[in-house]
């Protein structure tokens, strides 16, 4: 394992260019993966290893107590590292590709599975202004990954679907550009057309999201939306806004998209515990929206 993990290293300041730390934490990361399996009589790490072998793994750290997003960082460092190993013909086969599965999403409760996501979105049909209003915004929510706070503050001014891109101002009024994908911008399409028209009562609003009385929807209002849409889905989790917002983080991941890149888009310094900042400019996160995410 050491041999691989030294030109993994090389390869991660080099082609990368992560910081230190962030290395320091994939190594540690792996190395306690490596830890495991050996433990448990596989010998030939990694080029022994399946599927299940990484899912026990993660399991092992559940039990052990583990946070899910710690959980969630070591799955992220495994991928980024069999990703590694089979691009440099060590490995023919990645076992970590996609991998997804009921075990996994068990695993990680603070997600959504793609099947469960489509299913939430798919409740939302029909023509009433509300319904199509609430498409729009959970569309959004997981197609850009977007905070509770930065969708209902979400200004008409922002939306740049020519080029189906988002300006979103985030924690510390910091600005981003995020990618929309074609599901989104087709159900905020038909909001904007049909629905805003009837709820902006005074015609003078400019937050893209308004209530039946044309005020901007509040947060909690979102959140018992989010709430409602779960239930009629017959999704049986603890479902919350943010839920959508990790679940397209990690959809991506599992798609293969290089983690700088997803940091861009949330506009999130800390998303494997690190703070490594990147610029990306803009076509790289259309490419890379368009390539990884279910719903571009």
């Amino acid at each position: 394992m050491e041999p691989f993990l030294e030109s993994f290293i090389g390869s991660l300041a080099l082609e990368k260019g992560l910081a230190d730390n962030s290395i320091a934490a994939y190594v540690a990361d792996l190395r306690d993966a490596a830890a495991f399996w050996e433990k448990a009589g596989n010998h030939d790490v990694p080029c022994g290893l399946e599927r299940s072998d990484v899912m026990d793994y993660l399991e092992s750290l559940q039990q052990r107590g583990l946070a899910t997003a710690s959980i969630a960082r070591r799955l992220v460092a495994i991928k980024v590292f069999f990703r590694y190993l089979v691009a440099e013909g060590v490995l023919d086969r990645d076992v970590t590709h996609v991998m997804e599965g009921p075990r996994l999403w068990r695993l990680l409760p603070g997600l959504l599975s793609v099947a469960e996501t489509d299913r939430l979105l798919r409740t939302l049909r029909g023509r009433d202004p509300l319904v199509q209003r609430n498409r729009a915004m959970l569309e959004m929510l997981y197609a850009s990954g977007l905070r509770v706070s930065e969708l209902v503050n979400l200004r008409l001014s922002d939306l740049h679907l020519d080029e189906t891109m988002l300006r979103v101002v985030g924690k510390g009024d910091k600005e981003r550009v995020v990618p929309i994908g074609k599901p989104a911008r087709h159900a905020l399409d038909r909001y904007l057309t049909d629905a805003r028209p009837l709820l902006d009562k005074s015609g003078g609003a400019v937050q893209v999201f308004l209530s039946v009385r044309g005020r901007p929807l509040t947060r909690s209002r979102v959140w018992t939306i989010v709430k409602q849409t779960a239930r009629e889905a017959g999704i049986d989790k603890n479902i919350y806004p943010h839920m959508l917002r990790h679940s397209f983080a990690s959809h991506l991941l599992a798609g293969g998209a290089d983690l700088r890149v997803i940091q861009e888009m949330l506009g999130h310094a800390n998303i494997t515990t690190t703070q490594v900042y990147t610029h990306v400019d803009t076509r790289q996160l259309t490419e890379t929206h368009r390539r990884f995410h279910p719903r571009a």
